[in-house]
């Protein structure tokens, strides 16, 4: 059986040269960064050219960089440790987060009674910057956590004008860039963000390590604590193979990103061209013009088909989802759909396809007629 993964968003496969360095990093230099004979000493050589070629890609300086186990966990820490010891009094952040920022939030409200306030969403999935100015303009020490780009719907924020509204109101500015680092460009002396987070499986790396830039002088704290790795603000022996394979992984991406993009771009027009001819009836949740590599769509089916629809393009091979990975099993509605559609629309079978620069147009054929036989 043909086999298709349409399920980028929620994870990636390695590329090939990221499995090598992986396998050489793991056969040949398995020391301890932390330990100072040779085998520790050459671990912390591959560690720290690890951090430079990333922070290069990013253009910040290798002391912003500091590995994580991903997203996740980047995420919570920069959440928590603003509320525990920056003292921030309020976040602003929106319903359409993804639920590692969600829930941090609610966790920090709950344990420490601070004020959320939730920025409007307009019904294409973008953010009201209006509202988001006269949120900031009520003064409190405020930290703004938003996602560059919705792992649901591939909606975009515009990083440098948020940057700057956040600086206008001297407000700490978060985003969650899980989705877009390694699949558009992010300068971070351009953008005055001031905590970006990066997991390497959304980038054709290894799952199970990731990093945050923490921008000099925010005065961040660990959340874990133990060895001083990690300029002592991210305790544990660092994964120094998976660290190698991540850097690998980013290098190579933004190496290829103007041809991946343009071969990707091609293929998301290629689906939105054959969905049109052969299911007259789809909409598309959010804009066309939203990332390159996701769409999310309502199909033209009566709503009994929804719990079905992925079960039986899995039958045919396809894997594509009904949103975030970590909620697809669960058939109540998304909460990012929520936000942006009527009762009446959600309940219509709705799928999230995303691509990557494996993907052919074939792919998308069996897709589009495996829907038609639905």
């Amino acid at each position: 059986m043909k086999k298709v993964y349409l399920d980028n968003a929620s994870t990636t496969a390695m590329r090939p040269e990221v499995i090598q360095e992986i396998t050489k990093v793991m056969t040949e230099d398995f020391g301890n960064p932390s330990s100072t004979h040779s085998f520790g000493r050459n671990g912390k050589t591959i560690l720290e050219l690890s951090r430079k070629s990333i922070a290069k890609q990013l253009n910040c300086t290798a002391q912003e960089i500091i590995f994580t186990s991903g997203g996740t966990e980047a995420d919570n820490w920069i959440l928590r440790s603003a509320v525990e010891d920056l003292k921030t009094e309020r976040i602003i952040t929106a319903k359409t987060e993804h639920h590692a920022v969600l829930y941090s939030v609610l966790a920090l409200q709950s344990d420490y009674n601070i004020q959320v306030d939730y920025v409007n969403i307009h019904p294409d999935g973008s953010i009201d910057l209006t509202h988001l100015s006269n949120l900031l303009a009520q003064e409190k020490k405020t930290i703004v956590s938003l996602m560059h780009v919705n792992n649901e719907t591939g909606t975009i924020l515009d990083l440098d004008r948020v940057a700057v509204i956040c600086r206008q109101y001297n407000a700490l500015f978060h985003s969650d860039t899980v989705q877009s680092v390694g699949k558009t460009e992010i300068d971070l002396q351009k953008t005055s963000v001031d905590f970006i987070v990066a997991s390497a499986h959304k980038f054709h790396g290894p799952k199970g390590v990731g990093f945050a830039f923490i921008r000099k002088n925010t005065g961040l704290q660990p959340l874990l604590f133990g060895g001083e790795q990690e300029k002592g603000l991210r305790a544990g022996t660092e994964a120094v193979h998976q660290i190698a394979g991540m850097a690998k992984a980013l290098s190579l991406s933004y190496e290829n990103l103007d041809e991946e993009r343009n071969y990707i771009s091609d293929l998301k027009t290629y689906l939105i061209d054959q969905l049109g001819i052969h299911l007259p009836g789809f909409r598309i949740n959010g804009k066309k013009e939203d990332f390159y590599n996701i769409i999310n769509i309502i199909l033209p089916f009566s709503s009994d088909k929804t719990s079905m629809l992925l079960f039986s393009l899995d039958m045919k091979g396809i894997a594509v989802s009904r949103g975030s990975a970590c909620q697809s099993g669960s058939i109540k509605p998304s909460h990012v759909l929520k936000e942006m559609l009527s009762e009446e629309d959600l309940k219509l079978p709705n799928l999230r396809i995303s691509f990557s620069h494996y993907n052919t147009k074939e792919d998308i054929d069996w897709l589009v007629e495996s829907l038609k036989m639905v």
